[in-house]
């Protein structure tokens, strides 16, 4: 009797977690968490950069709502005064400060950037550095990537965050502590096919910020790297046309939420996805042999998708169906 109850909650546990797990926004660790500590936003300096748009425009509404001081940044000005106007006023009336910024523009203007965000609040320099600003093509074969995309992904992406960070972050040993929050990929962790160059980005980035905690940690340098997969953006970044698809991505607002989330209780790297690109990543991460024989199985499938803007998330990429435009 006493075996058959123990069999029946061990197998009651294991649906339950595997529910949990089909139903999942994120990684186990990260939904654990279950909300923003505001105390650690609260009055702090926040410098978002492609803060224009998608989830940067996302994160600085919620972010402002939390009683923080924002720093916004990103090439196009105009948008950063939209994004500013829809703040002030109803969160933050004078804590909200616009600074453009082109991160391919070269050391000696980000310089001149993070001296001015720096400046921006007296007496309090930049608590958080979220890294979102980031560049991206239409998918395409790995070998088809021209130069110039090449180039541009990585100055973007790599080249200039990097610098920003090398920048900044003296300040912020300086003043005994600071957080970088770097808004990665579920590329920089799985193999995508039709975002070489994408991916090999986000690698670097995941890289680079691991590397960067371990050495400062103990001098009060926190990293949190977010690693979100489709994310469904109300401009239409990451997100298609039909609407069963969509469906299927994680909100912008529930992302910037997590990544918050993820960010005010110290995390040092979170997945943020629906199945099934959170089943790969697991895969990818524990049972890499099962997990890349998988990527390559559905490879060329994925890029011929993306060309036909079709769902390049079906799982009738992986049994051989009929891929349906979206």
């Amino acid at each position: 009797m006493l075996t058959f109850l123990f069999i029946s909650l061990f197998l009651l546990l294991l649906l339950t977690l595997l529910f949990k797990f089909i139903t999942a926004e994120g990684d186990f660790t990260l939904i654990s968490k279950k909300h923003v500590k505001k105390e650690a936003i609260e009055d702090k300096v926040v410098w978002i950069t492609g803060a224009s748009r998608g989830i940067g425009e996302v994160l600085a509404k919620q972010l402002a709502s939390l009683g923080a001081k924002l720093i916004l940044s990103a090439r196009n000005e105009a948008e950063l005064e939209r994004v500013k106007k829809q703040l002030v006023g109803k969160y933050a009336p004078d804590e909200v400060k616009i600074l453009p910024l082109d991160l391919a523009s070269g050391e000696d203007s980000l310089k001149v950037a993070v001296e001015k965000a720096e400046s921006f609040f007296p007496g309090a320099g930049v608590n958080y550095m979220i890294h979102n600003a980031a560049y991206e093509r239409p998918k395409s074969k790995a070998l088809e990537v021209s130069e110039e995309s090449l180039k541009a992904t990585f100055d973007i992406n790599v080249l200039g965050t990097i610098s920003l960070t090398r920048l900044l972050a003296p300040f912020m040993l300086k003043r005994g502590g600071g957080h970088f929050v770097v808004m990665s990929s579920a590329a920089g962790k799985t193999p995508a096919p039709g975002q070489a160059v994408y991916s090999a980005s986000k690698y670097a980035l995941n890289g680079y910020f691991h590397t960067l905690r371990s050495e400062l940690c103990q001098e009060g340098i926190k990293v949190t790297v977010v690693c979100p997969g489709p994310i469904k953006t109300s401009n239409g970044t990451g997100s298609t046309s039909s609407k069963a698809f969509s469906d299927k991505h994680v909100s912008s607002e529930r992302c910037a939420e997590l990544t918050l989330i993820a960010a005010t209780h110290g995390l040092k790297e979170v997945w943020i996805s629906n199945q099934p690109v959170l089943a790969v990543m697991y895969l990818v991460q524990y049972m890499p042999t099962i997990g890349y024989w998988l990527m390559d199985k559905i490879g060329g499938k994925r890029v011929e998708a993306a060309a036909k803007k079709g769902n390049t998330y079906s799982l009738s990429l992986l049994f051989g169906g009929k891929n349906k435009s979206a």
